[in-house]
């Protein structure tokens, strides 16, 4: 099986060699790119497997070039981690808001970050299921890896899609926010329970054409649900 390829995109050549020493050692193939201009055209030509990407670069930012991935169809798929100083819940939430996978601050051990990105592959590789799935007007398509409602195409992340594939392959039961966790993103490594908020938000919000977003249903004190049943208030 041939080795993945992370490019790790920050402006400091140390931070960008100490993570390439660390990536070499766990057997990924590793690239480098000190801007988001450069990255951006290595990502196009390249086709990394991950992007690690630093949030503070001068004249494009991490999440200008973020939001700029998410946006083109070639890109959007394309599994993040960000690598931040910003420590704050306001920072991280804006983050994974922007579509990244994962959320790591600075300063961070080589090993654990090796292990965000393993749970990040982990999650890219996992089987989906092999047939569309319909519910309402929207429809489902692991095959080719598209949503639509009512035909008309909708646009999300590859977590989100993750999280809806879990959702629509088990329906009408409630799931705790660590249990998601542990489904979605994988039980090896440890994720603030905020992080499901955070792609439950966007995911409503992708899906929100024609009210299909009432299908994800908070249940108070115990977590989510995925069902088509009318809640009484």
């Amino acid at each position: 099986m041939s080795s993945k390829t992370i490019l790790v995109v920050d402006d400091e050549p140390a931070i960008r060699d100490m993570i390439s020493t660390a990536l070499d050692v766990a057997g990924y193939d590793c690239l480098q790119a000190e801007n988001a201009k450069q990255a951006h055209g290595m990502i196009i030509d390249d086709q990394p497997d991950l992007v690690l990407l630093d949030w503070m670069m001068p004249e494009t930012s991490g999440i200008e070039l973020m939001r700029r991935l998410q946006r083109d169809e070639l890109t959007k798929n394309v599994p993040v981690i960000m690598l931040t100083a910003k420590a704050a819940e306001d920072n991280m939430v804006q983050g994974l808001e922007s579509g990244a996978d994962d959320y790591i601050t600075k300063p961070f051990s080589p090993r654990a970050l090796v292990a965000r990105i393993n749970a990040v592959l982990r999650r890219a590789d996992a089987e989906l299921p092999q047939e569309p799935i319909q519910v309402d007007r929207l429809l489902f398509d692991p095959i080719s890896h598209r949503v639509t409602i009512d035909n008309h195409p909708i646009t999300m992340g590859p977590t989100e899609f993750r999280l809806l594939s879990f959702f629509l392959t088990h329906q009408e039961r409630v799931y705790s926010r660590g249990q998601i966790l542990d489904h979605v993103w994988g039980g090896n490594v440890y994720m603030d329970e905020r992080t499901v908020d955070v792609h439950i938000r966007r995911l409503r919000k992708a899906i929100s054409l024609e009210g299909h977003d009432r299908f994800i249903q908070t249940v108070r004190g115990a977590g989510y649900r995925f069902s088509t049943k009318v809640v009484e208030e």
